[in-house]
């Protein structure tokens, strides 16, 4: 049974930090691309970060490029995502997402753990 499940959310005040983890099992971790996305109320899903299979390579929303760091841990199934200078607009439900292309697409999701910036 596959699972991702996110820890860490909370509410921070703006420039505080918070560190995402999202604890993965059921599926080879170290064979997925792994995401971290956020929804807004009223907003669309949005991809923030994510981090090659290997870790090697990791791309980032312009919206928390500097801010905000993906990292992984394969040997413990483990992604992560540390942030950093927090702002109100970053209030939103964080999702961990991992994903593969073969001959066809394979996504997990996790639940979703809410992240509250206070102004």
């Amino acid at each position: 049974q596959v699972q991702l499940v996110e820890s860490g959310g909370g509410l921070v005040q703006t420039g505080g930090s918070l560190r995402l983890s999202c604890v993965t099992s059921g599926f080879i971790f170290s064979n997925y691309f792994m995401n971290w996305y956020r929804q807004a109320p009223g907003k669309e899903r949005e991809l923030v970060a994510g981090i090659s299979s290997a870790g090697v390579t990791t791309n980032y929303a312009d919206s928390v490029k500097g801010r905000f760091t993906i990292s992984r841990d394969n040997a413990k199934n483990t992604v992560y995502l540390q942030m950093n200078s927090l702002k109100p607009e970053d209030t939103a439900v964080y999702y961990c997402n991992a994903f593969r292309r073969l001959l066809t697409v394979q996504a997990y999701w996790g639940q979703g753990t809410q992240v509250t910036v206070s102004s």
